[in-house]
């Protein structure tokens, strides 16, 4: 089994500030957090920004495989920091955040900043329609998300939120956790990535639709030297159904990508990785003001319409 330097230590904070009273455990997560947030990222050659449920999971899984065919590795632990040069010492070590939410934000920051602590690092970005997002984003909060993230997320909210009573359409309307976030995120890594040759902002929707298209034009940009027969059995074995297999096997050692509740459809991980699903998720009304402020506030750079619309790029 691969162990990871860095999440060992990332467990180590969060059971070590186990027994605090919680505002002293919540501000000290957030303080140790941000500084190995800040060790990883010195150490990272690339940068993985994505938002929960925007196929960043499934990414990482395709790049593992990638990587654990041509370099005779593991596929069973799915990378997330330094997994690969611990096996590898000439593979990139990654930083995988969403680069602005609680501790991950000092990631926004420096490019906010245009901080030189970035050069030499390459950032690729995982957009997806933020309607889709939003409804499995509902789920993964409620259902699945570790109780430390949900406390520290909590914690820096403006307006107060309850998993347990919060229904979808509250849960879209909520200006901390709701659509309005995931419009303001999307256009703040639009705004940072623009005018970057070292970024890539790459669409769920592109994977989905021409998988292995999108897998060349991001090995070709993180400049790994995966070939097309090796992209196309990466494909297959990620493929949505054998996905689901693996998780029913408990096929990863990643405890995120373990079956919680075989008997709830809802708490799997690998759920439905649909596209546009939105639109039959919600009720007429829910549906027009999640498109009326997409239409009216996101940037164009993605090309994300109403009703799930997807314009070529």
């Amino acid at each position: 089994m691969v162990i990871s330097l860095d999440r060992t230590l990332h467990w180590v904070i969060l059971f070590s500030t186990a027994v605090l009273p919680r505002s002293w455990r919540v501000r000290s997560r957030y303080r140790l957090l941000q500084r190995l947030q800040w060790r990883l990222l010195r150490r990272a050659d690339i940068l993985l920004i994505r938002h929960p449920k925007t196929g960043g999971t499934w990414l990482r899984t395709m790049l593992t495989h990638l990587y654990a065919q041509h370099y005779g590795l593991s596929s069973r632990r799915v990378f997330k920091s330094d997994e690969l040069a611990r096996q590898n010492p000439e593979l990139p070590r990654w930083l995988i955040s969403n680069g602005t939410a609680s501790w991950e934000g000092l990631v926004g920051d420096l490019f906010a900043a245009r901080s030189e602590q970035l050069a030499g690092k390459k950032t690729l970005f995982v957009a997806r329609h933020p309607g889709d997002i939003v409804v499995s984003w509902y789920i993964q909060y409620t259902k699945r998300t570790k109780a430390f993230k949900r406390e520290l997320l909590e914690w820096e909210a403006d307006e107060p939120i309850d998993r347990a009573a919060i229904s979808r359409s509250e849960f879209i309307r909520h200006p901390d956790f709701g659509l309005p976030w995931l419009i303001r995120y999307h256009n703040f890594w639009a705004d940072q990535l623009r005018d970057r040759d070292d970024a890539l902002i790459i669409r769920y929707e592109d994977l989905r639709r021409a998988p292995e298209q999108s897998l060349a034009r991001i090995t070709k940009f993180i400049g790994a030297p995966f070939d097309a027969d090796e992209i196309a059995a990466t494909v297959a074995f990620t493929d949505f159904d054998n996905m689901r297999k693996l998780e029913e096997q408990n096929y990863f050692h990643n405890n995120s990508l373990k079956l919680r509740n075989p008997a709830d459809p809802e708490m799997r991980k690998v759920r439905r990785a649909r596209v546009g699903g939105y639109t039959a998720d919600l009720d007429p009304d829910d549906r027009a003001w999640v498109d009326e402020q997409i239409e009216r506030e996101l940037d164009p750079v993605f090309g994300y319409g109403a009703e799930g619309a997807v314009a070529d790029r």
